[in-house]
C-alpha cells in the first residue's frame, strides 16, 4: 500500500499534535517538519527522526513531500498555504485559512489553478457526534430543523496571539451551522468585545438567520472558568444534544429522553485520515477551500455587525 508523504509546518500546541497522530496513521509517512524555531524544530526532528527545516520554501522543493499541513499562527497560514500550492503540494491548512477573505481567495483561486487539493482544518466536522446528528437531520429523525445553539467557552488560550475568538474558536461553530443548515445564512448580527484582553475580543454572541425563519445562535468566549463545547440541533419532532468533548448525545422527543451509547473516536486522527485518503484516491475533501473561505466571509461579517451595531446581509 502506498503511504503519502507529509510534512507538518509550524511545531507549536496543534503541530505537535498533527505530528504525533500524522506518525501513528497507516497512510502517511511523516517526511519532515519546519518552524521558524530552530530549538523546536531540533527537537522535533529528533523526536520524530525526520529531517527538520526552518525555512518552508526549502522543505517545500523536496520531491518526496506530496502534502502539507499548516499549523503556523494564523496571520502566517495564507502565505504557507501558497508556498505550498506554488511549489505543487496538497495542502490542509489550519483555520481560519487567512487573515482576511480576499488572502483566502488567493488561495483558493490557487489551488484551482494548480490542480491541488486544498483542506481547511475545520476539526469539529470530524466529530462522530456531529456526523451523527447530520445523519439525523438528513434522515428526518428531528422532523424540520428550526433552529441550533453553539457553545464554545473557555479560559483564555495562551497560545493565541493573532486573533480574537470569532475568528479562533466561533469560527468552528460558524462552519458547523452551514454544514447543518446545508445552506449559507441569509444574514448576520453580532454583539463582541474585549473585557479582560485588550487586543482582541474575547467575547461574542453571533446570530445567523437562513431562509424560512430558521437560526443559529453561537455564544464564544475566552472568559469561562472552565471549558464547555456544545451543539443543540432543535426539530419539529426531537431535540439533539452534543457534547463536544465526550462526544455524548442526547435525544429528546414528546415521549421519551435516550442517551445512545458509542465509542470515543479522535476527530483529528479522523480529520488526518480523510485527508490523506483524499489526496491517495483523487477525491474531493469533505471540508473543501470554499468552506473555508465563506466560514471566514461570516466571521468578519460578525465582526463588522458588531462593531457597527447592525445587521450585515448576504447576497
Amino acid at each position: 500500500m502506498r503511504r503519502l508523504g507529509i510534512a507538518v509546518v509550524g511545531t507549536g500546541f496543534w503541530g505537535q499534535r498533527v505530528a504525533e497522530r500524522l506518525n501513528e496513521l497507516p497512510d502517511t509517512e511523516l517526511k519532515a517538519v519546519c518552524d521558524i524555531n530552530p530549538e523546536r524544530v531540533q527537537q522535533f526532528s529528533k523526536k520524530f527522526g525526520v529531517e527538520g527545516y526552518a525555512d518552508s520554501r526549502k522543505l517545500f522543493r523536496r520531491s518526496d513531500v506530496e502534502a502539507v499541513t499548516i499549523c503556523t499562527w494564523s496571520t502566517n497560514l495564507a502565505t504557507e498555504a501558497a508556498r505550498a500550492l506554488k511549489a505543487g503540494k496538497h495542502v490542509l491548512v489550519e483555520k481560519p485559512m487567512a487573515s482576511t477573505v480576499q488572502q483566502a481567495k488567493t488561495i483558493v483561486n490557487l489551488a484551482r489553478r494548480k490542480g491541488r487539493i486544498l483542506m481547511v482544518g475545520f476539526v469539529e466536522r470530524f466529530n462522530p457526534g456531529v456526523q451523527r446528528i447530520m445523519s439525523a437531520v438528513d434522515k428526518g429523525e428531528v422532523g424540520t430543523l428550526v433552529s441550533a445553539t453553539a457553545r464554545r467557552v473557555s479560559k483564555w488560550p495562551e497560545r493565541i496571539g493573532d486573533v480574537g475568538v470569532v475568528k479562533d474558536t466561533a469560527i468552528h461553530d460558524i462552519d458547523i451551522m452551514r454544514h447543518l443548515f446545508a445552506e449559507d445564512p441569509t444574514a448576520v448580527y453580532a454583539k463582541a468585545g474585549n473585557l479582560k484582553h485588550a487586543r482582541f475580543e474575547d467575547y461574542a454572541q453571533i446570530m445567523l438567520t437562513f431562509r424560512g425563519g430558521k437560526t443559529a445562535f453561537i455564544e464564544a468566549n475566552w472568559l469561562t472558568p472552565y471549558k464547555i463545547r456544545s451543539l443543540i440541533a432543535t426539530g419539529s419532532e426531537a431535540i439533539m444534544s452534543l457534547n463536544y468533548l465526550t462526544q455524548e448525545i442526547t435525544i429528546e422527543t414528546a415521549g421519551q429522553t435516550i442517551t445512545p451509547r458509542y465509542e470515543w473516536e479522535e476527530p483529528l486522527k479522523l480529520e488526518l485520515q480523510h485527508f490523506a485518503s483524499c489526496v491517495l484516491n483523487n477525491e474531493e475533501p469533505l471540508v473543501t477551500g470554499v468552506d473555508g473561505l465563506k466560514a471566514l466571509l461570516i466571521a468578519e461579517a460578525a465582526l463588522k455587525s458588531a462593531s457597527k451595531c447592525t445587521v450585515v446581509k448576504f447576497e
